[in-house]
């Protein structure tokens, strides 16, 4: 078993071990229980620091939740398109990838995999980030917050961990369309502007720091698409193969991989030299598009350490680097993708609470809700058929 299985294993007992030992000071929402719930733990931590930031920086938040508002109904727009679109697509082309799935710790079918230590901190920072910005924005506004928490999302077990600010919803419901909606929005933005801030540190620090350190030697095989027997399959290629050379044509870049299929078409026979064997291989028609052929394998740049940099800073320090250049692009991941995906217009996400407001500004209370409600479950179907269609593949 590897270092993460064994950090995710360790994680969950601890958490379930908490739990246990703090019975006393949880509750318990039940949404399909014992299958899928919520265990909260209710605390004051953050709370001095939310009326801190609110007060210091009151006059620039105000214009900070006019463009998180409206950035907030822009993404929402996106997401719900997208969630849309993915749907179509998978109806008409059931091999394509599902545009929404759960991401997990775990090499699961139907899961997207994050490697633990990278999951687990990304995970906190996304929650906390989310979080406090909603808790900072009500109380710019004096809102009440009545507690903040850590919180577990329970798949029969306690599984993912989460953090959350409770602001008195009685009171929120009071107030002003606009600032509900900048309570509202504010998580999804803190999300998404985390993940440009993440992409400009990498493209100012790291991506410099990072290319006199690697250097990219061949494209890596990283699974083979098991729909149903494709060429790289048929030759016997295997997970893990690093691509050397394609028609003796050296393929030391993604880059040079893509360019030289392009002027191939389904039927060509092409030969694959990876650092474990070489493989004459029939292409086939791409499942997309019949015109251009298809290989039917996940790969990815492959690098390795320079030598001249191991021998003078020693294989320590260049570890410590690519390892939070993983960091950094997962943060990046997962806060873009999980700020958007907070934006879709059902139930109880932030995309949801944003249209139940925006509804009610315009229609009586009775309609507004049974629109809401409306809309909400066929969303909620769109994200269902999509995280189905990633487990019965």
């Amino acid at each position: 078993m590897n270092p993460q299985s064994i950090g995710a294993i360790v994680f969950i007992f601890l958490m379930a071990l908490f739990l246990v030992i703090q019975r006393k000071k949880i509750t318990l929402q039940k949404i399909l229980f014992p299958f899928l719930y919520f265990v909260m733990y209710r605390t004051k931590l953050g709370l001095n620091f939310m009326d801190k930031a609110a007060k210091r920086f009151s006059k620039p938040l105000q214009y900070i939740s006019y463009f998180a508002i409206f950035l907030g109904f822009a993404g929402m727009i996106l997401i719900s398109f997208a969630l849309v679109q993915n749907i179509f697509t998978l109806l008409t082309k059931p091999q394509a990838a599902p545009g929404v799935g759960i991401v997990l710790p775990f090499e699961v079918k139907g899961a997207f995999y994050v490697p633990f230590f990278y999951w687990i901190i990304s995970i906190f920072v996304i929650a906390i980030v989310h979080e406090f910005s909603h808790g900072i924005l009500a109380r710019k506004y004096d809102m009440k917050i009545k507690s903040s928490g850590l919180a577990f999302l329970g798949v029969l077990l306690p599984v993912i961990p989460a953090a959350f600010v409770e602001p008195d919803e009685k009171e929120l419901k009071k107030r002003p369309a606009k600032q509900q909606l900048s309570v509202f929005s504010a998580g999804p933005f803190a999300n998404i502007l985390l993940a440009f801030i993440v992409v400009g540190i990498t493209m100012l620090i790291i991506t410099p720091v990072s290319d006199s350190i690697i250097e990219a030697d061949g494209v890596l095989v990283t699974g083979l698409i098991k729909d149903k027997p494709y060429p790289a399959e048929k030759a016997g290629m295997n997970a893990n193969e690093l691509i050397k050379s394609i028609d003796n044509i050296e393929t030391k870049y993604l880059i040079n991989f893509s360019t030289l299929f392009q002027d191939k078409k389904p039927g060509d026979i092409v030969t694959i030299t990876t650092n474990r064997s070489t493989y004459n291989i029939s292409l086939a028609e791409n499942p997309e598009n019949a015109s251009k052929p298809y290989l039917g394998v996940y790969v990815q740049q492959h690098t390795k350490i320079k030598e001249s940099f191991e021998k003078k800073y020693g294989k320590f320090l260049p570890l410590v680097i690519i390892w939070l250049m993983g960091l950094l692009y997962w943060l990046y991941v997962l806060n873009l993708g999980i700020g958007l995906f907070n934006l879709a217009p059902m139930g109880p996400l932030d995309g949801g609470r944003m249209l139940l407001v925006a509804l009610q500004k315009f229609l009586p209370e009775e309609k507004a809700v049974k629109y809401w409600k409306n809309i909400g479950f066929i969303f909620l179907g769109l994200v269902l058929i999509n995280v189905l269609f990633a487990f019965i593949r």
